[in-house]
């Protein structure tokens, strides 16, 4: 990852807030050890930053008594969240973490910026697709264009992620199931091993909390099976295809732009090679990968510390 310059000194902070957890680091000299804690809860009035705020205090007390004390406050803090354009107040939640953690510069931004500079590591034109159990990509200049496309949920959107491919997956075993073309055998017997009766699946998935971690949890099964059905190929490819347009579509507009992709999905070869072939044809590359939203965070960080500026934007990066 590329490094702002060091004229300045101070311990800065980083805080990455997902779904799967709230993680925390610090840098002064070198980086410090990653901290965890639960990730965001959400309820009736969107997120619970407060609570967030205090997890993060304590990983501070946890880890560095000095700060915790008030004797050395962090010179920045970066805070970097999930749901911060749909489920929370943004100016609200920038005075609750500068006000709770203490820092002499806030920042608070959305993790699809975060997310952005950690892949590409560095603070310039680029676009970042996140394939996950959900799916948002997310294209920049830092001036004029920013730019999201989908993320919008698993029941509306997500297209090329996790959860979508086990969606696809479910309904070529339910296709062979009822004897209907472009139906998977192979996949309504790996289906059944993981989720039991078809007749169980809809309640499985419709109707839990936790039903876009449940279709995820089929993805496997999807890229697994690529090798050798052609129905599970035909739908990676698909998933990657659309994961590489909605890369496109975000770094549409952008001169020389990084592009970049994320998430464990794209551990399955079948889904990679897809995007990059969707890539090529319209002469594209992605390059690789740097890091992830708590480097991009601390890179924020690091920058606004050592030159006393970041680019910002009423939605997706505010300081204090």
């Amino acid at each position: 990852m590329s490094e702002p310059s060091t004229s300045a000194t101070g311990r800065v902070v980083a805080v990455d807030v997902g779904g799967s957890g709230l993680r925390l680091q610090s840098y002064a000299v070198g980086p410090g050890p990653v901290l965890a804690a639960p990730g965001a809860r959400v309820g009736a009035g969107g997120i619970d930053v407060a609570a967030l705020v205090a997890d993060a205090r304590s990983l501070l007390d946890a880890g560095d008594g000095e700060i915790a004390s008030g004797a050395r406050a962090p010179e920045v803090l970066a805070w970097s969240m999930r749901g911060l354009l749909f489920l929370a107040d943004r100016s609200d939640v920038l005075r609750t973490v500068a006000e709770g953690l203490g820092a002499r510069r806030t920042i608070v931004v959305s993790d699809a910026v975060a997310g952005l500079v950690g892949a590409t590591g560095r603070v310039g034109p680029g676009a970042v697709v996140a394939a996950g159990t959900g799916a948002v990509a997310f294209g920049t200049d830092f001036d004029r264009q920013w730019r999201r496309v989908d993320g919008w949920g698993h029941v509306l959107g997500d297209a090329g992620s996790a959860a979508a491919l086990g969606i696809a997956g479910l309904r070529a075993a339910l296709r062979a199931h009822d004897g209907l073309p472009d139906g998977s055998a192979t996949l309504l017997s790996a289906a059944v091993d993981l989720l039991g009766p078809p007749e169980g699946w809809p309640r499985l998935v419709m109707t839990t909390a936790d039903a876009p971690e449940r279709l995820a949890s089929v993805a496997p099964l999807v890229t697994e099976a690529a090798g050798s059905d052609p129905v599970a190929q035909t739908l990676c490819v698909r998933a990657g295809s659309d994961l590489a347009d909605s890369l496109l579509r975000a770094a549409d507009g952008l001169e020389s732009p990084h592009l970049a992709a994320t998430g464990g999905l794209l551990a399955a070869t079948p889904v990679a090679d897809a995007l990059d072939r969707r890539l090529a044809e319209c002469g594209a590359r992605r390059s690789p990968t740097h890091g992830g939203a708590l480097d991009g965070a601390l890179l924020l960080a690091r920058q606004l510390r050592d030159t006393g500026h970041v680019p910002e934007h009423p939605a997706y990066l505010l300081t204090r």
